[in-house]
């Protein structure tokens, strides 16, 4: 046996540090002390005799014996987590981390969720609303739905689309009456609702696409930081969003809201289903997206898409 793998335990903390290129995310991640890592990766270096890091800034660049030795390290831990999925994989029954846009987790995911416990009782799923990207391979995560074209989580992440749809204006009825909306360029007069989760759709591309120039520097603008927040103003009479009917369909079908203008916006949102295949809860993980899946087609809401 090579006596350098006396050092394994170090290439763990160096992994973390070089994948984070930081100390202190990587001790955040291990649940250690940064000087713990620091001290690691000093006696790493001192065994190897080479210099593994740099410091640049707030950030730890590896160095080019760094970066050889960091490709190296992850393909090898890559096959060991295989090889651990292989013999430990986890039963049907268990926790699900699944992860999500705020939006679409209180507009689209929690209302029909309740169906999949039905169906799977022993699997209890907890739902994480952020805007950031999770990291499904050395996080937490099992399952990831993300809104985006091309959205890539990760080498070896499996990803299939779960529908996409076009994009429409959508206000309130009072609002749609007040201006007497009949042309898209009658929009200009009003504040136009902007999501920072929404940034593969801009009203930009959908006044070009309805035949309208857009003068930036005359039109009243409010940025949000949530497609609800969005739904919420709008729905008080402050301005138009652009939103879909997946995620606003049951306002507009009680009246709440209104879509003044049937001109769908194309490309438009794209939801994708991301997981690890190598997941030890790949059992369960192939039950929850089976009804991700099911659902979609059952209640229409998009198109359902096989990458």
């Amino acid at each position: 046996m090579d006596e350098r793998l006396r050092w394994l335990a170090g290439l763990r903390y160096f992994e973390s540090a070089a994948r984070l290129s930081s100390y202190s995310k990587a001790a955040q991640e291990l649940h250690v002390s940064q000087a713990a890592v620091s001290q690691k990766i000093r006696q790493l270096e001192d065994g190897l005799h080479c210099k593994l890091f740099v410091r640049q800034g707030r950030e730890m660049v590896l160095t080019r014996k760094g970066k050889t030795l960091y490709q190296q390290v992850t393909s090898g831990f890559e096959h060991i987590i295989s090889g651990l999925n292989a013999i430990q994989s986890e039963p049907v029954e268990g926790m699900l981390a699944v992860n999500t846009t705020p939006s679409f987790a209180s507009r689209w995911l929690m209302p029909k969720l309740w169906k999949f416990t039905m169906q799977h009782p022993n699997i209890p799923i907890r739902v994480y609303a952020t805007t950031d990207d999770p990291d499904i391979k050395y996080g937490t995560i099992d399952v990831a739905i993300r809104q985006g074209y091309d959205k890539q989580l990760g080498e070896g992440i499996e990803q299939t689309i779960l529908y996409e749809e076009p994009v429409y204006p959508i206000c309130s009825p009072e609002l749609a009456q007040s201006l007497k909306l009949e042309q898209p360029e009658q929009l200009l007069k009003c504040w136009l609702i902007h999501g920072v989760e929404t940034k593969s759709f801009t009203w930009e591309r959908w006044f070009q696409m309805a035949g309208v120039t857009m003068p930036k520097d005359q039109v009243q603008w409010m940025e949000v930081s949530t497609f609800d927040m969005g739904l919420s103003a709008v729905m008080a009479g402050h301005g138009a969003c652009l939103g879909t009917e997946s995620l606003a369909g049951d306002f507009i079908d009680r009246g709440l809201l209104v879509k003044p203008f049937d001109i769908g916006m194309t490309p438009g949102v794209r939801y994708t289903v991301y997981h690890d295949p190598h997941s030890s809860r790949r059992a369960r993980i192939q039950a929850f997206t089976d009804w991700l899946h099911q659902e979609v087609a059952h209640g229409g809401a998009g198109q359902n898409v096989n990458l």
